[in-house]
């Protein structure tokens, strides 16, 4: 089965999620268009900043198309600031601040402090054999899990950083920064059995 990814294209490192669907030999699009989101079988949303990234949505007509097709079953996979726009809710949003939804989860912004406190850790991530570097720059935190979420991975103080729910994979992390492409290609595997 040929498929093509996409890549939410409006701002944050999403350069690095395409170049790891290349490394992993999946075709991708970068996505800044309604006309490009229906080319793709799923949809990358990158680290960056989520209230930009959600105005930037809004002006480029993306916003609700997107939730849409995520409430009707269409696979997506959030890093970090992707994580708070899967989050049905933003604990310490600022005022209007939205994401797409798609995970009943709260999540929590900046929960490690500023980029000065990023780090990397070696983690476990269900699906994925041995551990998963994960680099953590400004990540979010995953504060509540709803009922239907299956919590995918944990630090080792019990902090949950990896979540999915139906066709929605969030984490908190950044796996492309890292050199890593396990849970990249976990996401295609997710896609190709939608």
């Amino acid at each position: 089965m040929s498929l093509t990814v996409g890549v939410l294209a409006l701002q944050g490192d999403f350069r690095e999620h395409a170049a790891t669907l290349h490394a992993i030999g999946v075709e991708s699009i970068e996505v800044r268009r309604i006309s490009e989101l229906e080319k793709v079988s799923g949809l990358i949303i990158p680290g960056g900043e989520s209230t930009v990234m959600q105005k930037l949505a809004v002006a480029y007509d993306l916003f609700e198309p997107i939730k849409n097709k995520i409430h009707n079953g269409f696979p997506v996979f959030g890093t970090c600031a992707g994580l708070i726009m899967l989050a049905e809710e933003i604990l310490d949003g600022i005022p209007g601040q939205a994401g797409f939804g798609g995970l009943d989860v709260s999540v929590r912004r900046n929960a490690f402090g500023h980029q000065l406190d990023s780090f990397e850790a070696d983690l476990e991530f269900a699906g994925v054999d041995g551990l998963v570097h994960a680099a953590f720059i400004r990540a979010p935190i995953v504060d509540r899990v709803g009922a239907g979420v299956e919590v995918l991975s944990k630090l080792d103080d019990g902090r949950i950083v990896g979540v999915r729910q139906n066709n929605a994979l969030g984490i908190s992390f950044h796996p492309e920064v890292a050199g890593e492409t396990r849970i990249h290609e976990l996401f295609v595997r997710q896609i190709k059995n939608a």
